[in-house]
């Protein structure tokens, strides 16, 4: 073996020290690229469009508010079974995993469209459908980093997941008013079409590569799945990043989920009330999608990583003043300036944990922290929402983001040093074998 220091032999195995921030030029020059983003943007479409529609459509036939909530909350308990599904991704070629998940709720989703279904078999249906998305979402990122490189990974997560949240908004507006307009089945119509769309995009556009556990010795699924649980909270940088995730989220979704009530108990008359619940639930997402394209494309990596400690206490903070009681667009400036830090946060986070992975257990982390985000997410917003019933709501969400800077002060005290970091993305660097330089062609391989 030489002496001198093994050089990285491709973009995908380097760990970057660049502080040269890259552009979304080279990011999407690449077909791969913007053939998962695009059928990822598709797909999210997909899935808030038949959250709207189904809503709508169990409350036309019930006249039921709470079969109709009950109805988007079925939508995330298939991630109680994400670490599970995500086991899967890895077993099998990630591109597989997309195209298979995507047909099935294809034909899931399509069976809505029968006239007549009692409520609880939509239920069922639902339920089954939601199954596909944590393994096709675990599969996407873990596919992300082999497709543009380490280098790049950064800004390749932070342009998926502003686009997520471009995708939320536009499925549910969508959703809601072609069910209200027209009729939910033309919403279901064009949802079973998205995710025909997306396995199309992925089938002729990202090349077939070997499932990452290819070669490797199989055991049992739920060993599999404990060891990605193992691995995400044994080591000290991803139990770090994911508990900072897990607290982000959980005070991120407040606003969104009291929106309505938030707006109704305003000061505003009853005719503004739609307008406010509007401004504060876009305000969120508008904010991320923002802060993540600036924030991650003009600030350089390194100086990224060195913020997060401090960009997690301050948002968070920023909603504190709500316990006050200000009106619906105070709330909402609020919630944006939130969100920007949100959206400079999470991406970075995210390209993080990825590079501190190791090779053949992606897709098993992120199905560990997908289903944990989607389950404290739910939580959040059903514990927030039974207090409001009790107390006033400002003093609610106020005491609630004040709770959540105390916990961040405390993350952030025993945050790891930049140099923990670095040593966790090289140790996951050497377990990935050789692997391709990430190319501006698309070529066909066989798995």
């Amino acid at each position: 073996m030489s002496e001198q220091p093994a050089r990285p032999s491709n973009t995908a195995d380097a760990v970057t020290q660049s502080e040269q921030p890259v552009t979304f030029r080279e990011v999407f020059g690449l077909p791969e690229f913007r053939a998962l983003f695009s059928s990822g943007v598709v797909d999210q479409i997909g899935d808030y469009l038949s959250r709207a529609a189904v809503t709508a459509l169990v409350y036309q036939q019930s006249q039921s508010v709470l079969l109709s909530a009950t109805s988007f909350a079925i939508s995330y308990l298939p991630w109680l079974f994400g670490p599970l599904l995500s086991a899967l991704a890895e077993r099998y070629p990630h591109r597989r995993v997309m195209i298979t998940s995507d047909l099935c709720r294809m034909v899931l989703i399509s069976l809505l469209l029968l006239p007549g279904l009692p409520v609880p078999v939509m239920f069922v249906l639902l339920f089954l459908s939601g199954l596909g998305a944590p393994p096709s979402r675990s599969a996407r990122s873990a596919m992300l980093p082999l497709v543009v490189g380490r280098d790049r990974l950064a800004l390749a997560v932070a342009s998926t997941q502003t686009s997520g949240q471009a995708a939320q908004v536009i499925g549910y507006l969508a959703g809601a008013t072609l069910s209200v307009a027209l009729t939910p089945r033309i919403a279901l119509g064009l949802d079973v079409l998205t995710f025909a769309l997306s396995a199309a995009i992925v089938a002729f556009g990202i090349r077939r590569r070997p499932a990452e556990s290819a070669g490797a010795e199989r055991t049992h699924l739920l060993q599999e799945t404990f060891e990605g649980f193992r691995l995400v909270f044994g080591d000290q940088v991803l139990r770090s990043i994911t508990i900072v995730v897990y607290t982000v989220t959980i005070f991120a979704i407040v606003p969104e989920g009291l929106a309505a009530a938030w707006a109704a108990e305003g000061t505003s008359g009853p005719d503004s009330h739609g307008l406010d619940q509007g401004m504060i639930m876009a305000a969120g997402p508008l904010g991320f999608v923002i802060g993540g394209i600036l924030f991650n494309r003009f600030v350089p990596a390194a100086r990224r990583v060195r913020l997060i400690p401090l960009l997690a206490v301050i948002a968070p903070l920023l909603l504190v003043p709500t316990i006050t009681g200000p009106p619906a667009p105070i709330v909402a400036l609020l919630v944006l300036l939130a969100g920007l830090l949100h959206g400079s946060l999470l991406p970075t986070l995210n390209a993080t944990f990825v590079l501190a992975l190791p090779h053949g257990f992606r897709a098993r982390a992120f199905g560990v922290v997908n289903s944990g985000i989607q389950l404290s997410q739910f939580g959040a917003v059903m514990l927030t929402g039974m207090l409001a019933d009790r107390f006033w709501l400002p003093t609610v969400v106020g005491l609630w983001s004040i709770g959540g800077t105390l916990a961040m002060l405390l993350v952030a005290i025993f945050w790891p040093r930049p140099v923990a970091f670095a040593e966790a993305a090289e140790r996951a660097s050497a377990s990935v074998p050789s692997a391709r330089q990430p190319t501006t062609s698309v070529t066909s391989e066989q798995a």
